[in-house]
């Protein structure tokens, strides 16, 4: 089943340089999480789980990897209408142009856009890790006959200034919105959230970044050349114009753009009850690869995610999340630290040939802690990382450390005795 009346856009974001190292050469959709999933996987997921399955994901950067995941991974009956089709920027004879921002990237597409037949432009951000029910989200949009719907999150002061926000009148209505506004103004900025979320003082509604727009609002919207952004001009400059409805989720949700951030989620996972379910009956979808169980030997794990395809002879893993076709060594101690995996494995034939001194993965007695491991990387025996505030922001051609995590960048090779700390 198809829910024929939506079309979904995931918009890719920009650089991600916030992320760097992570998109040294991947767009941020690509970033590996979980173990064994890609951010894109989350907001495809929640889309197919609501039956909209016509989505187009936008990029610009390094979208190589992005395509070859989402080719991989998404198929659908070719007696179907279904897709998930990747869009990179490219000139046309209306535009030579980069996407100069998340309007600009949705109006340069249009003309792929309206190649289909839709009612409502579902509008999410490649970016997010969060579990919604877009279906009632929709269901809300047309029951409020409303020309755009805002998907809100209720925050804290701390986190307020940091969002787009809004106020509703008593029909979750939008009448007022402001963009990432100044900590004195936030005292007239509170909204009516639910008991919960006002003891946990989120007494702010946020923009989440989610947009439902009417098909010929949107047509309408996107002439306007000189509008780039939806959270800084089009949503501003629509709400007196257009009735506009806010879909308030107090789920559990997350804007991935930091290291710091991206960091804490991954380890998130490993809460006995995480705030972000992969257990719900609601799946994340992702490439699914044929690999063997993981085999461990004589390791001590307590609060850990281990994915498919790993050989473990460590002594000790604890509050981490270890990746496809991971190898630790023997005697390796590893603590909060996200370790992405491999994209292959390396035959003893190949280690004996090509004379590998160190093998991909960790090796023996290693001690990691608040680290992360991109994918492909070689960490010798004898390895000391101690990650923490006490560590500069420093890079080098194999490491970089950012708010005191270590982040091995991905294919890097870290010497026997090597010490971090």
């Amino acid at each position: 089943m198809i829910n024929n009346k939506v079309l979904s856009i995931i918009l890719g974001g920009g650089q991600g340089s916030r992320l760097y190292p992570l998109t040294a050469d991947r767009s941020k959709p690509a970033v590996p999480i979980a173990g064994k999933y890609r951010l894109v996987d989350i907001p495809i997921s929640n889309c197919i789980n609501a039956d909209i399955k016509r989505i187009y994901v936008l990029t610009q950067f390094n979208s190589a990897s992005l395509n070859r995941h989402i080719k991989n991974t998404y198929h659908f009956s070719f007696f179907s209408s279904a897709f998930v089709d990747v869009l990179a920027a490219e000139q046309t004879m209306q535009s030579d142009k980069w996407f100069q921002g998340t309007a600009d990237a949705v109006r340069q597409s249009m003309h792929h856009f309206l190649s289909n037949d839709f009612k409502y432009a579902l509008i999410l951000s490649g970016d997010q890790l969060y579990n919604m029910d877009l279906e009632d989200m929709i269901a809300k949009h047309e029951e409020s006959n409303a020309e755009i719907s805002i998907a809100t999150h209720p925050v804290n002061a701390k986190d307020a200034t940091g969002f787009g926000l809004l106020k509703t009148n008593d029909q979750n209505i939008i009448t007022s919105f402001i963009e990432k506004p100044a900590a004195d103004l936030l005292p007239d900025w509170t909204s009516d959230v639910s008991d919960e979320m006002k003891a946990e003082g989120r007494n702010y509604l946020a923009s989440m970044g989610i947009y439902i727009f009417n098909r010929d609002l949107l047509i309408k919207l996107m002439q306007n050349p000189d509008t780039n952004d939806f959270g800084k001009e089009i949503i501003p400059q629509s709400i007196h114009n257009h009735k506009t409805y806010s879909y308030q989720y107090e789920g559990y949700w997350t804007d991935i753009g930091t290291i710091d951030s991206f960091f804490e989620a991954n380890l998130g996972l490993t809460d006995d009850i995480p705030k972000f379910n992969l257990y719900a009956d609601d799946r994340v979808y992702t490439n699914a690869r044929i690999l063997p169980t993981s085999k461990i030997s004589g390791t001590l794990l307590n609060k850990t995610v281990i994915a498919d395809g790993c050989i473990v002879h460590a002594a000790k893993i604890e509050r981490s999340v270890i990746g496809i076709r991971s190898r630790i060594g023997k005697e390796s101690v590893v603590l909060n630290t996200y370790m992405m995996g491999n994209d292959s494995y390396e035959s003893l034939e190949r280690i004996e040939k090509e004379n590998i001194q160190i093998l991909l993965g960790i090796g023996d007695r290693c001690y990691i802690n608040n680290c992360i491991i991109d994918k492909n990387c070689r960490i010798g025996d004898d390895v000391k990382i101690e990650g923490g505030k006490h560590l500069k922001d420093i890079e080098t051609d194999s490491y970089q450390i950012k708010d005191g995590i270590v982040v091995i960048k991905k294919g890097a090779i870290i010497p026997k005795g090597t010490i971090i700390k």
